[in-house]
């Protein structure tokens, strides 16, 4: 038995909100795929004993999402033994954050490693080593950036002898993730998120050339993957602690190049042997073009898919160099995941350099009448660093943001040379209310009824996206049930309050909330109440549910509303023609 310890906490930090609290719940929403590869990692590390025989590690994992973070209680833990905290998965609007746990861990003779996307995609994209990753390793904080399969043995082992490096960079060489330990955080974790739903990655990277995005120049354009012995190992290890849901934190899933492999296994999984299991996928808009892949997914369990739409102009797609998307494509595409009964969610881009306050309340109304989605998701376009339109704008010299804080997709962070800063901003949260109108929540309940999917479970989505912008203010991918604010957890620079004005406005404000919330709920529920009595609601149908027609081209507001919509389907013509000619001579 070892005789010594080494205590490995990792941490996967939040952000502030615009009052300062950090945004935490009793249950989040999202789970982190980054802590449970880092807690993967380290199982596998102390099970090969990496820093001797006698040396334990005692590893920690904890999401600030729906976890409290008290660095002296850290502190105390760790105590006179060698211990290291680890910040990870860190992305840009998480880094202050980061750096204030991270301070005052420091301040207790804590060792500190902060790693992510925020120190991978600024190392890889900007000169030099930038102002606040600097003060990170002024105060001793040791930056990590790239992936950590194969590499965290070395920063443990350091950390164990108290000598770690102040940057450890890997961008330049990123592993091979086939057949490396598993992700994996226990049942007790997992609880802590809404649905006890847990993450991984299948593979990495994206061939795509977005400028938006910073997957491309953090995980790379050539795909890595998991086997599918992996996958089945991971889905098993969390059937076995009683964890069945899961969401595959791919960009893009249908770029996976074992995507059909993987999706026969799953399809094992639940067809012959009987395993409930449940997932959420990511996939572009030309998934439904890919032979059995939509029909797969459908039968492997995905019954939750999210599209990167991003918009239906086509001059905004090329902008942001989005080729792949076309909006001649879009409905079919999300009538062929109605049909394998997936609700679909849809990522939409506000402040492309065409993008108005008008167009984008007009664009949305057409959205709500044409296209089968069932949620929406708004962002700012935002210049995350990591991506190119950041590169760009800071060799421009571009006015960007200082405050790290609002590069979270819901502020705005640059200029826009159609839009003002506050009409960009009102627009973004006009967005949320146009789309999740009362009258366009009951339309989508009726969709879902007539394409066999439960009313019930998709009010329950659209509730939960309503709530989070209309109580909370905070986008869906950030909420969770039960908002909980600390008094000393606030950002330094804001006065802590007084108790006695603190805790009866949070009590008075949770109250108000819930009462709220009750409202929508009886509401809609009688909404729902309503369509099952309907003895025709199978029979629903509108523009968005029509099959797509040889000239729906005409009959369709999107496909005319302007001069690059209409070259979209000239192109289109053009493709389809050039296609049936290779047919033909085939």
């Amino acid at each position: 038995m070892p005789s010594k310890r080494f205590s490995l906490v990792l941490v996967k930090p939040s952000h502030y909100d615009d009052d300062g609290y950090v945004i935490q719940w009793w249950r989040s929403a999202i789970p982190s795929n980054t802590l449970a590869v880092l807690n993967g990692l380290a199982l596998d590390c102390d099970e090969r004993r990496v820093l001797g025989a006698d040396v334990a590690i005692e590893i920690s994992a904890y999401d600030e999402t729906n976890t409290r973070i008290r660095p002296k209680r850290i502190a105390r833990l760790i105590g006179q033994s060698p211990g290291l905290v680890c910040l990870v998965g860190v992305q840009s609007n998480q880094y202050p954050r980061a750096m204030d746990i991270g301070r005052q861990l420091r301040a207790l003779g804590v060792q500190v490693a902060i790693g992510g996307f925020h120190v991978s995609g600024t190392l890889a994209m900007l000169p030099g080593i930038q102002p606040e990753l600097q003060a990170a390793m002024d105060l001793g904080i040791s930056l990590f950036a790239g992936e950590a399969e194969g590499r965290l043995e070395e920063v443990l082992r350091d950390a164990y002898r108290g000598a770690l490096k102040p940057l450890y960079n890997y961008m330049d060489d990123l592993p091979n993730i086939a057949a490396v330990p598993l992700p994996i955080l226990p049942k007790t974790k997992v609880a802590r998120y809404s649905g006890r739903m847990t993450g991984f990655d299948a593979g990495r990277g994206c061939p795509y050339q977005c400028s938006f995005c910073t997957i491309i120049n953090v995980q790379g354009r050539v795909s890595r993957r998991r086997s599918p012995d992996d996958i089945e190992r991971i889905v098993r290890a969390n059937v076995a602690q009683g964890v069945n849901r899961f969401f595959i934190t791919d960009d893009n899933f249908a770029r996976n190049k074992d995507w059909e492999p993987i999706l026969d296994r799953l399809i094992q999984l639940r067809e012959v042997e009987k395993l409930d299991i449940k997932f959420v996928i990511q996939v572009d808009t030309l998934c439904h073009r890919i032979p059995r892949f939509i029909e797969k997914a459908g039968r492997a369990g995905c019954n939750r898919v999210f599209i990167g739409l991003e918009s239906i102009n086509p001059d905004a797609l090329m902008a942001a160099k989005k080729r792949q998307n076309r909006i001649t494509e879009y409905r079919q595409m999300m009538l062929d995941w109605k049909k394998a009964g997936a609700t679909t969610y849809a990522g939409y881009i506000l402040g492309f350099p065409t993008d108005t306050p008008e167009s984008l309340l007009r664009d949305i109304e057409i959205i709500k009448r044409e296209l089968p989605i069932d949620l929406l998701e708004f962002f700012v376009l935002t210049p995350l660093p990591g991506s190119e339109d950041h590169q760009k704008l800071f060799k421009a010299g571009a006015w960007l943001d200082p405050d790290l804080n609002k590069y979270d997709l819901e502020h705005v962070t640059a200029t826009n040379a159609a839009m003002s800063r506050e009409a960009w901003e009102a627009t973004y949260w006009q967005a949320w209310r146009a789309y999740y109108s009362p009258d366009h929540i009951e339309r989508v309940m009726r969709r879902a009824t007539a394409t066999g999917i439960s009313p019930g479970k998709v009010l329950f989505l659209l509730l939960w996206f309503q709530g989070c912008i209309e109580l909370e203010r905070v986008h869906p991918l950030q909420g969770g049930y039960f908002r909980l604010k600390y008094r000393r957890d606030r950002r330094p620079g804001l006065a802590v309050e007084n108790p006695l004005l603190f805790y009866p406005r949070y009590i008075a404000d949770q109250m108000r909330k819930h009462v709220r919330m009750a409202g929508m709920i009886w509401r809609f529920k009688r909404v729902r109440r309503r369509i099952k009595r309907d003895p025709n609601a199978r029979d629903y149908m509108d523009a968005a549910l029509t099959p797509v027609l040889a000239d729906e081209f005409e009959s369709h507001e999107m496909f005319t509303v302007s001069a690059a919509a209409a070259a979209a389907v000239e192109k289109h013509h053009k493709d389809e023609r050039a296609r049936a000619k290779v047919t033909v001579t085939a």
